[in-house]
């Protein structure tokens, strides 16, 4: 246990942190569970849509510095009508949307790309 704990305190230091840019707003994609349909959603940076009594505030996109088409992490609040609190609250990454998902039991939305012009 102790050689475990030892070998990721020495990864977290050795890693280096990517420079990013901030795009305009974020791709994202949302899938209704219920009739199977998915919908691309294009929120401007600050902005805020709706996905039936959903929504979506997006705060903040980033991608690697000189690479659009790179990964996406996008920060955003997720709110449902109707109820207290946020569905989520969080950055979400597009390489890997399950490693920070929202849980609700209509809808699925995960990050596709920053948009960038």
């Amino acid at each position: 246990m102790r050689a475990l704990a030892l070998v990721c305190a020495l990864c977290a230091t050795s890693a280096t942190a990517e420079q990013t840019s901030n795009g305009q707003g974020a791709i994202l994609r949302a899938l209704d569970k219920t009739s199977g349909q998915t919908v691309d959603l294009s929120i401007p940076s600050g902005q805020v849509a709706s996905l039936g009594r959903l929504k979506i505030v997006l705060n903040e996109c980033r991608y690697p510095a000189g690479n659009p088409s790179g990964d996406a992490y996008a920060e955003m609040e997720v709110s449902e009508i109707g109820h207290a609190g946020t569905v989520f609250s969080g950055w979400m990454i597009a390489s890997a949307p399950a490693l920070n998902a929202m849980e609700h039991q209509r809808y699925d939305i995960w990050v596709m790309r920053c948009i960038t012009s």
